[in-house]
């Protein structure tokens, strides 16, 4: 990555330089942050592991979220350079938060059955068992020590409320979700109270602390600096969340289908609460009948998945608005548990409040941050000052296909911005191979039929020449590679034989590789329920046989589909690997002529044409 990089940059009181003479012989001169081309750099004096100071505290939050009628308190490590006591260093501060520190549930014999009809009551849930309590003290992670302690920045830890040794009830994105790190934010900014003991009185201060922080994390710990910055709090400068989950109505459910993240199914917002309850054990039975048994089991809805005021509140992008934080963003675009619309949303979004904001993506799956490269340029920009360019760099930076993680292609903004759309029409004969064309002939090609059959898995289904459960329809070969970038989407009329059905929508890569990498088969996916073709706060039993029109996106993706290959457009009903188990039987009609695919293809309609042969009438 090159950007303009200054010689020498100053910093505040003192001069911070590219150092050609070894740190070691400028030893009489304070020990403070150095940055090279931009960077901040390991420093000599910082990197004693022998010297770091470690300690403990309680930071009160402005929440009771337990009830008990005191404001609860989290969690908190610090580990911090020797200097910033004996030198009067003062420094800025990489922050992660996170409920996993403590432990968790182990097993997945807890979650729910996914054997539910649809529309009907669930079958009852086992209990989960009890996360083992840990108060006996020592650090709760050393994550980000090694990285950034000896560049310059202290690295503060803490535990999510009701989990540890924080006090709380854990909520799964609540709002005390957000006002925990917010509350650790303020502490290193002297706005709130720290204390040596959960319920002590004998404060600490963060008198060593610059006050900039930024957070970061992957996954759950990447949600949460999401969480924190929604808050608006002053001093959270900067974030890097790595396949954060930003809204969990859209981790738990699907155009008001419920739809269980990849590798988990039966797992709702509830069995999430069981995994991480790892709090006080006087302290469970409280927040088990508040949150999980009463909030959560009325309100999560696993019977309709349509959205309400409970998902709406576990919905960071619906505040983005607050946003002040820098934010590098990363996702996997074949991340099948946190769905890489979670981060492309956000990033689309922040743009429009004029945030500044990068992304970084990949083709592989779960996790996957950006460089360490982009994580320190980010970082010293944003909070130490550092002019190294960044904001000159291209918005989206993406690995493409065989390339090293560490060596992604930058683009100047996703989607790609000579991306568009194509719309693609399916021809008849879906139960073996119909054809997926930009000809819009296919306005007269009638109804196709399938049965569902959650027996069959979507693998299974592609991989078929012909089956009764599934349409196919596929493009022509492709004489040239397809670069698609951006979020497709599906408009399409279907009736049902019944009240409701799951619909399951994948795009392909065909002929189906066994046995190679993850994206050598699925460009996307998507899942709907029919029942919320007019609102997705209130689906509507369907009548018998009368088709409704509705659309809805795929996930998004930027790929290169290569030459050889076709594309297929596969409509079914039950998703093995991610919708609920209906017994098998329902009858789904499809009309061909009001149902289309608008793909986002770089070059647009000339590409395509070019890639397939296809004539564009």
């Amino acid at each position: 990555m090159t950007a303009f990089l200054p010689p020498c940059i100053l910093l505040s009181s003192f001069a911070l330089c590219a150092l050609s003479a070894p740190l070691a012989s400028q030893s009489a001169a304070p020990t403070v942050p150095v940055f090279e081309a931009g960077l901040a750099q390991v420093v000599e004096g910082f990197n004693d592991r022998s010297a770091w100071i470690q300690h403990a505290l309680w930071v009160e939050t402005e929440f009771d979220s337990d009830g008990d009628g005191k404001l609860d308190r989290v969690h908190v490590d610090v580990t911090r350079q020797e200097q910033t006591d004996s030198e009067g260093l003062k420094v800025a501060v990489i922050y992660e938060t996170s409920p996993y520190f403590s432990g968790t549930a182990s097993g997945d014999n807890f979650f729910w059955d996914p054997e539910h009809e649809l529309g009907k009551k669930p079958p009852k849930r086992r209990k989960a068992p009890s996360v083992r309590y840990q108060d006996k003290g020592g650090m709760m992670s050393r994550s980000r020590i090694k990285t950034w302690l000896p560049r310059g920045f202290a690295v503060v830890h803490s535990a999510s409320p009701g989990t540890g040794m924080s006090q709380g009830c854990p909520t799964i994105g609540g709002e005390n979700e957000e006002l925990a790190p917010k509350a650790v934010i303020d502490w290193l900014n002297g706005r709130a109270k720290g204390f040596t003991t959960p319920d002590g009185n004998k404060p600490v201060e963060a008198y060593w602390a610059t006050g900039k922080v930024g957070m970061t994390g992957t996954s759950y710990n990447g949600t949460l600096p999401l969480a924190a910055a929604t808050t608006g709090v002053e001093g959270l400068e900067a974030i890097i969340p790595d396949a954060p989950n930003t809204s969990y109505y859209h981790y738990y459910r699907s155009y008001g289908l419920v739809r269980h993240p990849g590798g988990y199914m039966g797992e709702d917002v509830d069995v999430l609460y069981d995994f991480i309850n790892s709090g006080d054990p006087k302290m469970r039975k409280s927040c088990n009948k508040t949150v999980r048994d009463e909030l959560m089991a009325e309100n999560q809805d696993r019977i309709t998945g349509d959205y309400n005021d409970f998902w709406h509140g576990r919905n960071y992008r619906a505040r983005l608005d607050k946003v002040r934080a820098a934010v590098l963003i990363s996702h996997g675009f074949n991340d099948w548990n946190v769905m890489p619309n979670h981060s492309v949303s956000v990033y689309q979004e922040l743009k429009k409040h004029g945030v500044p904001v990068m992304a970084y993506f990949h083709q592989g799956g779960h996790g996957g941050p950006p460089t360490m490269e982009m994580k320190n340029r980010w970082f010293s920009r944003y909070l130490y000052g550092v002019e190294n360019g960044v904001e000159e760099l291209p918005r989206s930076w993406i690995v493409r296909e065989g390339d090293r993680r560490s060596n992604p292609t930058a683009y100047p903004d996703y989607p790609n911005p000579e991306a568009e759309f194509v719309t693609l029409h399916p021809f008849a004969g879906g139960a073996k191979q119909g054809g997926l064309s930009a000809d819009p002939a296919a306005k007269k090609q009638g109804i196709e039929k399938l049965t569902d059959n959650v027996k069959e898995s979507g693998t299974k289904l592609a991989k078929a020449d012909k089956s009764k459960h599934r349409l196919l329809y596929v493009t022509e070969e492709l004489k040239a590679p397809l670069h698609i970038s951006g979020t497709a989407r599906l408009s399409i009329r279907m009736a049902v034989d019944g009240p409701a059905a799951n619909l399951s929508v994948w795009v392909v890569s065909l002929p189906w590789k066994d046995g190679g990498h993850i994206n050598d088969n699925i460009i996307t996916r998507g899942w709907a329920d029919p029942q919320n073709h007019s609102s997705l706060r209130e689906g509507v039993p369907l009548k018998k046989g009368e088709f409704v029109d509705f659309s809805f996106d795929l996930q998004p993706d930027d790929q290169i589909i290569p030459t050889g290959q076709r594309i297929g457009l596969m409509v079914f009903s039950s998703d093995r690997d991610f919708t609920l188990w209906p017994k098998p039987g329902t009858k789904l009609s499809l009309d061909l002529a009001a149902t289309k695919l608008e793909l986002p293809i770089v070059g647009g309609s000339v590409a395509f044409d070019t890639a397939t042969g296809d004539s564009l009438k």
